[in-house]
């Protein structure tokens, strides 16, 4: 018998030599299937196109019956080839057909054979088909032989992309780069973007696969290796990194990751394998990928994304175009990548960003806070979009409904030009109300501040006009480190926030971690089945006194010579509030002993979330110095519906009778005490409803800086006492369809006012 060639190198000098023979495509996919076969001693070796239409095609057999090639096909998800193209991962099995996924196919005559290797065809990280040998004995295939497969995969990934096959069916391969396409997605930040595709870095494309020389290619790898660790300490010592503190400690992990010799030590291998030094990075990089599909754990998931971003800037480095980024941008660029991390994010110049469309992506991604701030539209989960992308497309981002147009068609070019002109319009008037007074026709004073939680938040207080910071979100610190950040960087970012606010009132909210808002670096998190009622906010801070303590330090230190206002978010009963009182207090006694400066003045606030607090209203108002409703979460859990879940988030109204019943009563004995009243949330930022909260005694509101112009606009033009006589007495007597929203729309039409 035949002995199997000990590694991919053999392997790769034999499919060398069958691509600089000239050949149709064709008959050279036909070569390559079945050099494999022999040097990988299989019975069989085949080779699956995916097309464009998700269907995957046998292009190329060695073993097979020959007139199954572009008759058998596969849907995407479907059989074991389906299964590995989805997952994009590899599958080694001694006996194919007792998995839950094989399907056979009786054009193929496949029954045979045990034995089955599968490899996904990868290239700039997209999946073009899958590669896969069988053989009749009952074996599992080595480590060496998983490798051969996977790195001849990346030269056949290199023919696929080229589009010179044909297949039979009239889908092909190719896909129509020219004809417009929509993809929906998930909204992550609001507004509207028209521009150009700038494709993100993942789009770097290795040609070059072969080595002659493997000294030579492992001394060009070490010398970008090098060159990356430079990188990244130039980025650290720039002037706006520096400033931008909370993304310091991101840019420092990247650092230790190119030390690290596990991931230096798997690039040399694929090199000393037969392939070139940038072949060897993404090589490496795919492995990486596909691993990142499958990973549930969000701590892993940031730490190979991590090394994602360290292989593009690698392969920049190889390929010489590692200035490209700032050289290249149209002034209205809009990214897309399948991620992206925040740091590279920053690499961009914002003047020139006008949104961001990710693959991936999530509302709590590090990446999705910081273009949140920025004021970046974006739109995530739009899976497919970087495949049929080309850099200089035209673009369309729709970050209120989530949607992405890509070459889009005239006519839709010009609706929403038409959009983005009316909301610069608008936006202009906006900004001319800055100074006006803050006093509704009838003479009522209000307050609009808004929300922050990154330093690059803070230009738009002044830009806003909003009279102060409602709620800055600690949290945000926490979640885009790469590790807990330490007391000293905190104060600076609490010390940078006061200053930067120009003498307005700024309430941090204490640490608010947990349920949806995951730290990747904690590890004890618990597994809960229902996270938004579990270990989070306040009770974690209690239980984690250690972690609690650091930051009231910091807080205190930064406020040294000024007021601090603190609140605590989600309290349920009033002991939490005592805890936290006594724990400040603790914190006030020890710097005072060693000299520290400290607040003139501390106040201390609760975050009305919980619904338990609503038959407590008293001794809240008594116990804590101020109150703030978070209204999000205070719905959510009054109405029992989970605001991530798209079937039931839509389903009950913020107007509705009760809940505005439930407001009402908070106003009333914050009122009653004299105790500060604001509301933080998403109603806050909306003028219909922001007219029912004025309307029910509400007058300080926290919200986006992007919705304090509508609101302000809004309520400068009403007369809210008017409205208060009709809303108050269906509050008493109920509306029959259960909501007010239909009141104060036809009260705002029949006097004029925007909503």
């Amino acid at each position: 018998m035949r002995d199997v060639d000990a590694g991919p190198r053999v392997l790769l000098k034999r499919i060398r030599q069958i691509m600089v023979k000239p050949m149709d495509p064709q008959t050279r996919l036909d070569r390559f299937v079945e050099e494999i076969a022999q040097s990988m001693v299989a019975e069989v070796c085949s080779a699956y196109v995916l097309r464009a239409d998700s269907i995957l095609e046998l292009y190329a057999t060695f073993g097979l019956n020959p007139d199954a090639v572009h008759l058998s096909q596969l849907r995407l998800g479907q059989g074991l080839v389906g299964t590995i193209a989805s997952s994009s991962r590899a599958l080694n099995l001694s006996e194919a057909q007792r998995h839950p996924a094989f399907q056979y196919l009786p054009e193929t005559g496949e029954e045979l054979y045990h034995s089955f290797l599968g490899v996904p065809i990868l290239r700039a990280g997209r999946t073009l088909g899958v590669l896969v040998i069988q053989n009749e004995a009952h074996r599992v295939y080595s480590d060496d032989e998983v490798e051969a497969m996977e790195t001849v995969a990346m030269v056949i990934g290199e023919l696929i992309a080229q589009g010179d096959l044909k297949g039979l069916s009239t889908a092909g391969v190719e896909l129509d780069m020219e004809k417009p396409v929509s993809h929906h997605g998930q909204s992550l930040s609001d507004g509207i973007g028209l521009g150009h595709v700038v494709l993100h870095e993942p789009r770097v494309v290795v040609t070059n696969l072969f080595n002659e020389d493997t000294d030579a290619e492992l001394e060009r790898l070490e010398k970008a290796i090098r060159g990356l660790r430079l990188t990244i300490d130039d980025m650290l010592a720039r002037r706006e990194v520096a400033f931008e503190g909370e993304h310091r400690e991101i840019l420092e992990t990247y650092r230790m990751f190119a030390h690290d010799k596990g991931w230096v030590r798997r690039m040399e291998e694929a090199v000393r394998n037969g392939l070139t030094a940038e072949a060897g990075v993404e090589k490496v990089q795919s492995d990486m990928r596909a691993k990142m599909q499958s990973i549930n754990d969000p701590f892993m998931r940031e730490r190979l994304s991590d090394f994602d971003d360290l292989a593009n800037r690698l392969l920049r480095q190889l390929v010489g175009n590692a200035g490209a980024k700032a050289s290249n941008m149209p002034q209205d660029a809009i990214l897309i990548a399948r991620t992206m991390g925040a740091a590279e994010l920053l690499d961009y110049p914002r003047d020139t960003l006008r949104g961001l469309v990710l693959e991936d992506g999530a509302p709590t991604s590090h990446v999705v806070i910081v273009a949140r701030a920025m004021g970046i539209p974006v739109v995530g989960q739009a899976k497919g979009v970087v495949a049929v992308s080309e850099n200089g497309d035209a673009i369309i981002v729709d970050g209120l409904a989530g949607d992405v147009h890509l070459r889009p068609q005239q006519d839709v070019q010009l609706a929403f030009a038409e959009k983005v002109r009316f909301r610069a319009k608008r936006q202009e008037e906006y900004r001319a109300l800055r100074t006006q007074p803050n006093i509704t026709k009838d003479g009522e004073e209000f307050s609009l501040m808004m929300n922050a939680g990154l330093m690059v938040d803070m230009p738009q207080l002044e830009e806003s006009g909003a009279s102060g910071i409602g709620l800055f979100r600690t949290e945000l610190q926490f979640m885009v480190a790469s590790t807990f950040p330490k007391a000293d960087a905190q104060e600076k970012l609490y010390r940078a926030v006061i200053s930067e606010s120009g003498g307005r009132p700024v309430t941090f909210r204490t640490l608010d971690i947990g349920g949806d808002k995951v730290l990747p670096y904690f590890r004890n998190a618990p597994d809960e089945e229902n996270p938004a009622l579990g270990w989070r906010a306040i009770r974690l801070a209690l239980d984690r006194p250690g972690l609690f303590r650091t930051q009231l330090r910091a807080l205190l230190r930064a406020s040294a010579g000024s007021e601090l206002r603190l609140m605590v978010p989600m309290v349920s009963e009033i002991l939490e509030l005592r805890q936290s009182r006594e724990l400040i207090q603790n914190e006030v006694r020890h710097l005072s002993k060693f000299g520290h400066g400290l607040p003139n003045k501390v106040y201390l606030g609760a975050m009305l979330e919980v619904p338990s607090l609503l038959f407590d209203l008293d001794n809240l108002m008594k116990e804590a110095d101020f109150i703030s409703i978070g209204s999000n979460d205070l719905f959510q859990f009054f109405m029992a519906t989970d605001r991530g879940n798209s079937h039931v988030a839509g389903r009950f109204d913020t107007l509705g009778i009760p809940f505005l019943r439930a407001l009402k009563s908070i106003a009333d004995k914050a009122k009653e005490h004299g105790t500060s009243l604001t509301l933080c949330g998403e109603i806050a930022s909306r003028p219909i409803t922001a007219l029912a909260l004025l309307a029910l005694g509400i007058n300080k509101t926290s919200m986006s800086p992007a919705g304090i112009g509508p609101v302000k606009d809004a309520l400068l033009k009403t007369d809210i006492g008017a409205l208060r006589n009709e809303l108050l007495p269906c509050l008493e007597n109920g509306i029959p369809d259960r909501c007010a929203r239909t009141l104060i729309e036809d009260f705002a039409e029949k006097h004029d006012i925007p909503l």
